[in-house]
């Protein structure tokens, strides 16, 4: 970083994309993207670069909805335009002024810049954040939504034949659904990496059930997502089968993984920008975890390639993570971005290009 940048714009419009099927979890469902696409301009000196942010909202797993987070950029506008920084603690205080109460709002607005004063260094983000030089190859997971049992294993042979072998398994709304969908997987894919997520909405009775039928079947569970809501209940699901529970909806802020393991509710964490209200804030979370000696995953809520790319960034700039889960733009009818990472089906590398190396389809570079 070399003199302060200037904030010289700054837009926000919806980004809608529909799912190719329901998105459904334990908690909710969603039929597209319900984003925030935030553009600005920084200068600095004779240079400007453009940036690209996406903040995404999946009610109740967030604050707020697409239109409150909508309104709460266009609102931080007139404050925010014109400011000037020498560094991201100084933008970063900034942000919290005006957008502390509004996650996404503020995490879409965040990466905007990151990606344009990464541009302005000539880096590549996840470098410009203290990444390593050299490229990691992600692997990534695929998610199976919670959908009719038969649609759930036709997504299972397409995505295998694309070569997933991590599949991420919504549970929650129905145990005996969810017994049965596993059942088939383990039967027809018995090599088939299973990591389940009950976004918070299991009882720990009904996660114990699952995770023994699994046990007895020999299949390969690599982990169990916030399968409840309360951190007593988590800590049970560790210590009685002492399976990997990585926390989500319990964790958005570095105080929050201090509070879980002094419950002894996690062996690891989901990174998200969005519920973290940046990608800073989600960065310290995973350096905590990796300080703590607990695995990291990385993932989001309901993004397009533009949030799965800066998600990729983050898991970079970790120098790799334990658990990849950057699926998401797989899940949509149309992708209106280019760029970010190349995908050799679940295997990403990113791009060498500065910032975020995302543009919208039809818009030049800059």
């Amino acid at each position: 970083m070399s003199g302060p940048v200037h904030l010289a714009a700054l837009s926000a419009t919806p980004l809608s994309v529909a799912t190719v099927d329901p998105f459904v979890i334990a908690t909710g469902q969603a039929r597209a993207t319900r984003s925030v696409l935030v553009q600005v301009q920084l200068k600095r000196g004779g240079k400007t670069a453009d940036g690209l942010g996406e903040g995404s909202c999946l009610p109740p797993v967030t604050r707020e909805d697409q239109p409150q987070a909508l309104e709460a950029v266009l609102r931080s506008r007139s404050t925010l335009v014109g400011s000037m920084w020498d560094d991201t603690a100084r933008m970063g205080q900034d942000l919290d002024a005006i957008l502390a109460h509004w996650p996404v709002a503020r995490s879409a607005v965040e990466v905007a810049i990151l990606d344009a004063w990464a541009k302005l260094d000539g880096q590549p983000l996840y470098q410009w954040l203290g990444g390593p030089k050299v490229t990691p190859v992600l692997e990534t997971d695929i998610t199976l939504p919670i959908l009719p049992v038969a649609r759930m294993l036709e997504l299972a042979r397409q995505w295998w034949g694309k070569g997933f072998r991590s599949f991420k398994v919504k549970v929650g709304k129905s145990l005996r659904e969810d017994l049965l969908v596993l059942r088939a997987l383990v039967r027809e894919y018995p090599d088939m990496r299973l990591r389940l997520d009950g976004n918070a909405g299991q009882s720990p009775e009904d996660a114990l059930t699952i995770i023994r039928e699994l046990y007895a079947s020999h299949a390969f569970l690599e982990c169990y997502e916030q399968p409840c809501a309360a951190l007593g209940d988590c800590a049970r699901v560790v210590k009685d089968l002492e399976v990997p529970v990585v926390l989500d909806e319990s964790v958005k802020h570095v105080s929050e993984l201090k509070v879980a393991l002094t419950h002894g509710a996690a062996t690891g964490v989901n990174l998200k920008i969005a519920k973290s209200g940046g990608l800073l804030e989600a960065l310290a979370i995973g350096r905590a975890a990796a300080l703590a000696g607990i695995s990291v995953m990385v993932g989001g809520m309901l993004e397009t390639r533009l949030g799965m790319s800066a998600a990729t960034h983050l898991a970079a700039a970790l120098g790799g993570v334990d658990f990849c889960d950057l699926d998401t733009a797989w899940l949509l009818e149309t992708d209106p971005f280019l760029g970010g990472y190349e995908a050799d089906g679940p295997r990403y590398t990113l791009h060498p290009t500065p910032g975020l190396g995302v543009r919208l389809k039809g818009a030049a570079a800059r």
